[in-house]
């Protein structure tokens, strides 16, 4: 016999504190229309079960038994609200009969928002003595989220949902959007009906029918931003989607590479599985099981990678969890393998259930689902930003209504920082869609801004693949790490604000192409950076510009900032053992020609002599001071006077 509440009963209590030999009626009618519920609620059949269960009480008014079951049946037909109903009717009857229900009410009422109500309940749960630990633990847990809730109400955060619009959302489920850096590719996935004997279901039958309902099945589908506008998201087809599932994806900050979740293929290592596919000129490759160690005989899903594509964040029930289901992170390892997954521990992991988790742009702040977490019941939204050492800070739950007493899961936060989607169904009669909505000031993360172009041959203006390496100058962390696109050369790489970056362009047999961004004190860009790179073959007569070489004003010693584009120097000149260069420096026409010359000299000698100290032999270098000579721009600007002090090299033999 199906009755959920005896279960419930002795789950919650430690020892039986009433009787179960007897009615609290004896009124046959009622007794026999409760017993012939139980068998209707038995079969499922809950329309019949809570019109026999009626039948009984309009018999007896205080058959305590029928009040409590007919709850149970009004909650497995999704009626909470007469489900609370039916338990307050039997709690006036006699509030000590069967107290496990106060436990149940109050999660019914929090699913309702009747959080004031619940919270009395609860203490009335917490004040029996008899509790299991683990129960007890829950009700308080359950407590302090009411009290949580109650405050969070009375304190709203801004928010104003936007629904995307017919071009993103239609009558069936849209959720996972991923969302390119530069905001004009989106990603979703769509639950869609099966064709069935050439026949599409319509979403309104599949709600009248059990059977029809099974015939769902997840797709892929993008679209692309057009005059600020969202085309229609079109299915991403073969080998991509399947007949089966696929769901739960992430795309890299480039929209080349996408990492999602299938379940139940014959090659899976479990029952749900992380693949990568790549984008290219035909459309997308054959999706390649990650396998192991990522993938294991458990439970692997929703994956987030990092802006640097080094990286993958994704949820696991494997062993060695702090719960249930736990994010975990994998690292990609110089031979292109990914690392044994790490636990992303106990500031990020409960007890219960984390999901969806979105590493941000920034490379720095995560955002993911908890309902191991204090919030509003359920699974709430949280931010979590990375300490200086790595670790992780404390979660921040992000407050009402953006989490509410529903699911909140899979939001995504653009990589400027101020706006965020996620799929919610709070238009009832469209299912769940995709929303955006400006995400204010304290749950923003670092605002990144991006570099996009081509990378090209200087000469013939072929396209190229070549590695980009975004480098903190301070601290000589790379922090951004990507590729341009091998056949047309394209490429997106991400820039944080707040530090200074050097950017390195390299492939071998060419120069390398070096770039600054000075963004200490810059919590915002408007505008992205858009810039076509052409490499120089390594060839006698050529030069390039150290754009990351600083000296002290009016100095010629070499700042400590200069070592990352020093290291860069190296590389070249150990990778190209042949190679001989030319060290030159440069100055602006501020000062008399004399001083600008020896100071100009002096700054050639200061990299030729960190080079020879370095190891490189000094018949392949030689250095010179050309002053004010060669200037490259205005000298009547200070920015076209910042471009004529530099240092540049050139080959003088290979």
């Amino acid at each position: 016999m199906r009755i959920a509440i005896l279960f419930v009963y002795f789950f919650l209590f430690s020892t039986i504190v009433i009787g179960q030999g007897h009615y609290s009626t004896t009124n046959k009618k009622a007794i026999k229309s409760y017993e012939e519920a139980l068998q209707y609620f038995d079969r499922y059949d809950y329309e019949k079960a809570a019109e026999l269960m009626n039948k009984a009480i309009q018999s007896d008014k205080n058959f305590i038994e029928a009040y409590i079951v007919l709850a149970e049946v009004y909650i497995e037909s999704g009626n909470r609200n007469q489900a609370i109903q039916s338990y307050l009717n039997a709690i006036r009857i006699d509030p000590e009969f069967f107290p496990a229900m106060y436990f149940t009410l109050a999660q019914l009422e929090m699913k309702e928002s009747k959080f004031e109500d619940a919270m009395k309940h609860l203490e009335k749960f917490l004040s029996y003595n008899n509790l299991k630990p683990i129960v007890r633990s829950q009700a308080k847990h359950q407590l302090e989220s009411c009290k949580f809730a109650i405050n969070a109400m009375k304190n709203p955060v801004p928010f104003n949902p936007t629904n995307l619009g017919d071009s993103i959302n239609s009558e069936f489920d849209e959720y996972w959007p991923s969302l390119t850096a530069d905001e004009q590719t989106l990603t979703i996935t769509r639950l869609i009906p099966r064709v069935l004997e050439d026949n599409v279901i319509t979403q309104a039958e599949r709600k009248t029918n059990i059977q029809l309902q099974q015939q769902l099945q997840e797709d892929f589908y993008i679209s692309t931003k057009e005059t600020d506008f969202w085309q229609a998201a079109k299915n991403v087809g073969e080998p991509l989607n399947t007949k089966g599932n696929e769901g739960a994806q992430t795309i890299s900050v480039d929209g080349r590479l996408m990492y999602f979740t299938a379940c139940n293929r014959p090659e899976g290592k479990g029952r749900c599985d992380i693949y990568l596919t790549t984008k290219t000129r035909e459309g997308w490759s054959e999706p390649t099981n990650l396998g192991a160690p990522v993938n294991s005989s458990a439970w692997e899903a929703q994956p987030s990678i990092s802006p640097d594509g080094k990286t993958l964040y994704f949820v696991s029930n494997r062993e060695g969890g702090k719960g249930q289901k736990d994010l975990w992170y994998s690292t990609l390892k110089n031979d292109n393998k990914w690392s044994e997954p790490v636990n992303l521990g106990e500031k990020v992991n409960t007890k219960g259930d984390e999901q969806s988790p979105f590493i941000h742009p920034d490379n720095n702040t995560l955002y993911f689902a908890s309902e191991g977490r204090i919030g509003m019941g359920g699974f709430d939204l949280f931010k979590v930003t990375k300490n200086d050492d790595g670790t992780w800070g404390e979660p921040v739950n992000l407050g009402y209504p953006i989490n509410t007493v529903h699911d909140e899961i899979g939001l995504i936060v653009n990589a400027k920082g101020d706006k965020a989607m996620y799929s919610s169904d709070r238009l009832s009669h469209k299912g769940r869609d995709i929303f955006e909505f400006e995400l204010y000031q304290e749950a923003r993360p670092k605002s990144v801004s991006y570099l996009k172009g081509t990378v090209t041959d200087a000469e013939n203006n072929k396209k190229l693949k070549a590695v980009f390496e975004l480098i903190n100058i301070d601290t000589k962390e790379t922090v951004m790490q990507a590729e341009s696109d091998d056949q047309t050369g394209e490429f997106l790489v991400c820039i944080p604000t707040e530090s200074d970056y050097a950017l390195n362009v390299s492939k071998p047999g060419y120069l390398f192409y070096s770039d600054n961004f000075s963004l200490k004190g810059v919590y915002e860009i408007s505008d992205p950076y858009m810039k076509d790179i052409e490499l120089k073959p390594i060839k006698i007569g050529e030069k390039i510009i150290l754009k990351n070489i600083f000296y002290a004003t009016d100095s010629y010693k070499l700042d400590t900032k200069s070592v990352v584009e020093l290291t860069k120097l190296l590389d070249l000149l150990k990778n190209n053992p042949a190679l001989r260069i030319e060290i030159s420096g440069h100055t602006d026409n501020i000062g008399a020609d004399d001083y600008n010359l020896e100071l100009s000299r002096n700054r050639a000698n200061s990299v030729y002599s960190y080079l020879i100290d370095s190891g490189i032999n000094k018949n392949r270098l030689e250095y010179k001071g050309y002053g004010e000579s060669e200037p490259i721009s205005s000298n009547e600007t200070e920015r076209g006077r910042a471009e004529n002090r530099r240092t540049e090299i050139k080959i003088i033999g290979k």
